[in-house]
């Protein structure tokens, strides 16, 4: 499971148009984006409630504690809505430490209430935690001690018997549409692949429940199979977060192919640098990487699967031109790893690197990189003796490693070496 956050804007989207659907629930949430493309005029042709309700505007940025952070504006009319976000767009502000502008907006009816409850679901290995109290709002971290929690294991259905704990000490005249609205919720949360759903606060609106404020995640490993569902649906970075020009490559790149290619860069100066197929193999080099106490020495992250030579060819240039920045003398490692394959050719993936290393060949020499080469799979063989070869022609260390090697064993090497 890989959890992405998801904007307020699209959480609220997806419960709306899929709790009628799955739960015949039908929730009258109204809510309109706002970015700098924004064009109020046609906002307002599409959203013609914003000139007939009283308004609330703020961030929708994947971070929390607007309220408390004066980024919530209640009770306006368009007008005002429209003031608050041109004086804050773009700005620049810092949340718990990270700094970022503000690019992007919800704005939504304006919903008087006196109640607020909270509510969350969230996915774990064996089931899910859901969470309930009486006591939502702003306040709740202060007030945790009133959410209680039941455990949910995985292909268990949310019958009335499992929610009762947590609805117990409401009145008898709201508890059964709360609970009816927590089983759509999560019929919801099990069909569209979430992995978190928080709303905090909700209410009862008509003495119906309404979500005031909703924080999703979503599994994106799900999304091949809920692409009609998601809609357009996009990943924002976390706040804070701006990809770097060699990010933005690899992204478009990724983009434009069937293949799967992704890097990430965590620290320009790091001397470990990873070029590692397949998923789960980058997480536990990575992790291992990190176990091992040498976390603050990575340079990236990288995943690759299924690329052509060419693909391969400008990826590698891009890791291999990180990792030989700025060289300062001291040893720096390349990890070339991965599971052993079951289809794809290593002796083809590799001549793509193979291309690469030889392109930078003075800059490999002069950074101090040893490359610390394990795989397996189709043809190993071959490209484990290719790249052993390119090695002594470049006058470059290299340590090839076959299915015979532990995994992870190149971490060990590669921080041994430098």
């Amino acid at each position: 499971m890989v959890r992405k956050k998801i904007r307020e804007y699209d959480s609220k989207r997806l419960l709306k148009d899929h709790s009628k659907r799955l739960a015949n629930i039908d929730l009258p949430i109204y809510s309109a984006q706002v970015t700098k493309s924004t064009d109020f005029t046609e906002l307002l042709e599409k959203e013609k409630w914003l000139s007939s309700r009283r308004l609330v505007v703020k961030p929708d940025m994947l971070f929390g504690k607007r309220g408390k952070s004066g980024l919530v504006a209640l009770n306006l009319d368009l007008a005002e809505v429209i003031q608050f976000v041109k004086k804050r767009l773009g700005q620049e502000i810092e949340i718990e430490g990270c700094k970022g502008p503000i690019t992007t907006f919800i704005i939504e009816p304006f919903v008087p209430h006196k109640q607020e409850y909270y509510l969350a679901i969230d996915s774990e290995r064996l089931g899910c935690t859901i969470s309930f109290s009486e006591c939502g709002g702003i306040e709740i971290e202060e007030n945790w001690d009133k959410v209680n929690s039941i455990f949910l294991p995985t292909n268990r259905p949310l019958t009335d018997e499992a929610i009762a704990p947590l609805i117990a000490s409401l009145a008898l005249e709201i508890r059964w549409k709360i609970g009816n609205f927590m089983k759509g919720v999560f019929t919801v949360f099990q069909d569209l692949d979430f992995s978190f759903i928080e709303m905090n606060p909700f209410t009862l609106v008509d003495g119906e429940p309404y979500p005031l404020d909703m924080r999703g995640e979503l599994d994106e490993n799900a999304g091949f199979k809920n692409e009609e569902k998601w809609g357009n649906l996009e990943f924002p970075l976390p706040f804070g977060r701006v990809l770097s020009p060699e990010e933005c490559f690899i992204h478009d790149l990724n983009e434009k192919t069937s293949a799967s290619l992704k890097f990430t860069l965590l620290n320009p100066k790091g001397r470990i640098w990873n070029m590692v197929a397949g998923g789960g193999a980058s997480l536990i080099y990575t992790d291992t990487v990190g176990d091992l106490g040498y976390a603050a020495e990575l340079g990236n992250y990288t995943e690759y699967g299924g690329p052509s030579e060419e693909e391969m060819l400008k990826l590698a240039r891009v890791i291999l031109d990180c990792a030989t920045a700025n060289p300062d003398g001291r040893k720096r490692a390349l990890l070339v790893g991965g599971n052993i394959a079951n289809l794809t050719d290593v002796g083809a993936t590799f001549d793509g690197i193979i291309r690469a290393l030889k392109e930078k060949k003075s800059e490999l020499r002069e950074a101090n990189i040893h490359i610390y080469v394990r795989r397996g799979g189709p043809n190993y063989q071959t490209g484990l003796a290719k790249m052993q070869a390119v090695g002594e022609e470049l006058g470059v260390p290299v340590e090839v490693y076959g299915p015979e090697a532990i995994m992870t064993g190149i971490c060990n090497r590669a921080i041994e070496g430098i």
